[in-house]
């Protein structure tokens, strides 16, 4: 069996800890830990191997967590835009053995009853082995309006009798006490050829642009999958769900105790971290003084609450959310304002990912920014140039290749460089130990998006 993990989102309802390069999946939010490596790990109790589809920038964070849990040899899709479930999983199961059993799985997602899932699991494999569509079934705890749900047709055969969209509370109720309701995970099990076979049926046109997307990406043994922008765009865009699951004859449900939770809000991450004695989650940069019942995030200051109670406190180094914690599910509401407003605070978090290592925004301002790189041993950045702005490099330790127009040469700890608007350069380490530098840019724009790569190691555009 082949864990699909599939990695798109933003999570934005966990802002400001999750953001556009650093979405929740990836985020070390417990213990250092992602809910990506924990979906990883999870997984790799029954399934050989890993297929993962992201998108361009999320596949060095998926890489670097795969190998943080000594994991190598995953296959990789990537998207340059996310046309829903449907298509990425109709494009991973076109590049494999039409017998594979394929368990497709979110990478955001919390499983707590670790062995009852695996007992799950190998259930779903033997209806998928069969020919069928497995979906799992989450038995639910509470009348639910947050989640779709799965009615069974209550005669144990596992037969999905119709998928519900999202109820009222009312409705959700008369749910629960009926017995056959589920909430719906997200989480499927079947053959490759089975769903192709069945999309084919319903979704024809899907399956016929997947093919031909898939036709036009260069497949190289080692290389991530890269669909072109044009190809993916002209793939009709829609769920699963809806494009198979509703509509299929050969859907089962598998019930699933689990102890699985979406952590689509912050109300709901507060349930799976531990509390004091006073219901406050444990964190040891929290003064509370008759504070109760709250979620105190944030690390890299003390933070003292008082006579706070069931609130929210979410601090990041460049922005701040306070809260009722029952309010969590109005953060959408702050992020469409950021967004209306053009900032950057939805996109970028303090440190940067990138496949030759890390970047952190220590200060910015109107005409400057000061960041702190740090390229990993034997890797490089892309060469470039800026149209808007300057750049000054001052190495902190390790020893810096810079390329400067047609000049290379090496700067060590102390010493500093110097790169024009407009001059080729890039930035290399050589050595075997992390180079770390402080780079001030100077200009009329210090965004992301003024950069011109001549030459990119890592096929960015």
């Amino acid at each position: 069996m082949i864990n699909l993990i599939l990695c798109g989102g933003s999570g934005t309802r966990l802002w400001p800890v999750s953001r556009s390069l650093m979405p929740k999946q990836f985020a070390p939010l417990f213990d250092g830990q992602s809910l990506f490596r924990k979906t990883v790990v999870t997984n790799s109790a029954v399934c050989e191997s890993q297929f993962i589809v992201s998108n361009a920038d999320q596949f060095f964070l998926a890489k670097d967590q795969l190998e943080m849990e000594g994991m190598t040899g995953s296959k990789f899709l990537l998207e340059p835009v996310g046309r829903n479930t449907a298509p990425a999983i109709a494009l991973a199961c076109l590049t494999m053995n039409p017998e594979t059993i394929v368990l497709v799985s979110p990478s955001d997602h919390v499983i707590r009853k670790k062995d009852e899932y695996k007992k799950v699991l190998l259930r779903a494999q033997e209806l998928a082995e069969a020919g069928n569509l497995v979906t799992f079934g989450i038995t639910p705890t509470s009348p639910e309006t947050g989640y779709g749900y799965i009615e069974a047709d209550g005669e144990n055969s596992g037969s999905v009798k119709r998928f519900v969209e999202k109820p009222d509370r009312a409705t959700a109720e008369k749910y629960l006490l009926a017995g056959n309701f589920y909430w719906n995970s997200g989480i499927f099990c079947f053959k490759a050829k089975t769903f192709l076979s069945e999309l084919g049926k319903y979704s024809p046109e899907m399956l016929a642009a997947a093919k031909k997307a898939l036709s036009n990406a260069p497949i190289e043994d080692g290389e991530p999958i890269r669909i072109n922008r044009d190809d993916m765009m002209a793939i009709p865009s829609n769920s699963i769900d809806y494009a198979v699951m509703e509509k299929s004859n050969k859907v089962k449900v598998v019930p699933s105790d689990i102890g699985w939770s979406d952590l689509g809000s912050f109300d709901s991450l507060y349930g799976e971290y531990p509390h004091d004695e006073n219901g406050n989650n444990v964190n040891p940069r929290h003064i509370a003084v008759d504070s109760k019942n709250s979620l105190v995030m944030g690390s890299q200051r003390a933070i003292a609450t008082i006579d706070l109670d069931k609130m929210l406190i979410v601090d990041t180094p460049d922005a701040l959310l306070v809260a009722p914690l029952s309010s969590s599910q109005k953060v959408k509401k702050v992020v469409e304002e950021l967004k209306e407003r053009g900032s950057d605070l939805i996109n970028v978090p303090q440190t940067v990912s990138r496949p030759w290592g890390t970047y952190s925004v220590l200060e910015s301002s109107e005409r400057y920014k000061m960041k702190r790189i740090v390229v990993k041993p034997g890797k490089r950045l892309s060469l470039q140039k800026h149209l808007h702005r300057s750049e000054h490099w001052v190495v902190v330790s390790g020893t810096a290749t810079v390329t400067v127009g047609k000049n290379v040469f090496y700067v060590r700890p102390n010493e500093s460089t110097y790169i024009p608007v407009g001059e080729v350069h890039r930035l290399q380490n050589e050595g075997k130990l992390p180079l770390v530098i402080v780079e001030v840019q100077v200009g009329e724009y210090t965004g992301e998006d003024d950069i011109i790569r001549v030459e990119d190691d890592f096929h960015r555009n």
